[in-house]
């Protein structure tokens, strides 16, 4: 898809942070670390920093997700933070507006609330999160009661969120296929799209949502977040070997059957139909040097017809992940905040 011949040269640019637990690392590291991505990224320029709802597995530590966001407010003082997202087929409408309602009460402006229908889980977690099979079939209607929980108007006679009411929090629609390219389109949504693991229907998603887009309270235009993996480092070298060892480690951590991987183990499940398939759920991913990894956004910002761009910091240790996030907003050119004071 050809980008209009006004498309800006440079986007905003966002982090989609995982909450990784590292192999040996305790889950309080991880919620160490991801103050200091926030931190950093606060300091650096960062727009905002949205954290997944994710159940049932040992690598990610964001499946408390409000609660998380809670903790990295109270850590930081000016970066938008928010969920991408919340599963809300997983919950009701009601909690999740008293939950973010309570988050932008205390963090007035910063907080963002994403919405998805998938379980962020498998079958099994999905039975003990007590959901219903059929509930992502009520997801329209569950954004709606949702935004007028937060809104002046309850869509349910006599129940108020408290807090909630009144926040008119912003609300941002995820997703990885048409359905949800045209909800959000339909509601007048912004839309974020899952391109970082789901890249093959990026393309037409947007199309979609840009051409049925209506105009709404919250949003006059379209507006898309795309999502992509990126590895910055000092050296070309370094960063291709940190990408050689994320590969490998998503490949054994797909398809290893929770089992630890020999190396020979994960060179055959590399060739394999399904090892191929992991990889290119990483189509949109780069490794290298900044001005390599500029150039890449660059180009699938105008590819993605995005008016941000969300990244997955995909480094395999947190020294260098932070490091991705320092040098690649150097040479963005944003323009750093001020540190967090509390």
């Amino acid at each position: 898809m050809a980008a209009p011949s006004n498309f800006p040269r440079s986007v905003p640019l966002s982090i989609l942070d995982l909450a990784i637990v590292n192999s040996g690392e305790a889950i309080a590291d991880a919620f160490r670390n991801v103050v200091a991505v926030a931190q950093l990224a606060e300091r650096c320029g960062y727009r905002r920093i949205w954290y997944a709802e994710h159940h049932n597995m040992a690598s990610i530590a964001s499946s408390a997700t409000s609660v998380l966001i809670a903790h990295v407010a109270a850590h930081t003082s000016s970066i938008r933070l928010g969920a991408g997202g919340i599963m809300l087929p997983n919950h009701s409408p009601l909690a999740i507006a008293e939950q973010f309602g309570t988050l932008e009460t205390l963090h007035p402006g910063r907080i963002d609330l994403g919405l998805g229908r998938a379980p962020g889980s498998d079958q099994p977690t999905m039975r003990a999160l007590r959901r219903d099979a059929r509930s992502s079939d009520r997801f329209p209607a569950d954004v709606l009661e949702l935004q007028a929980f937060l809104s002046d108007h309850s869509a349910i006679e006599g129940v108020k969120a408290t807090p909630g009411a009144g926040t008119n929090l912003p609300l941002y629609i995820l997703g990885s296929s048409l359905f949800g390219a045209q909800l959000a389109a339909h509601l007048g949504l912004p839309y974020a799209f899952a391109s970082h693991f789901a890249p093959d229907s990026l393309v037409e998603a947007v199309e979609l949502y840009r051409r049925e887009f209506q105009p709404s309270a919250q949003l006059s235009k379209p507006y898309v977040i795309a999502a992509a993996s990126v590895i910055v480092a000092d050296e070309d070298g370094d960063a291709a070997a940190q990408r050689e060892l994320v590969v490998r480690s998503r490949v054994a951590l797909f398809l290893g059957g929770g089992r630890e991987l020999a190396e020979e183990e994960i060179d055959r499940l590399l060739l394999s139909p399904q090892g191929r398939q992991v990889q290119h759920m990483m189509k949109y991913s780069v490794a290298g040097q900044p001005a390599v990894v500029s150039e890449y956004l660059e180009s699938f910002a105008s590819l993605a017809h995005a008016d941000e761009l969300i990244i997955v910091c995909a480094s395999p240790t947190i020294a260098q992940r932070l490091r991705s996030i320092e040098l690649l907003a150097d040479e963005w050119g944003l323009q750093p905040r001020e540190a967090a004071t509390n």
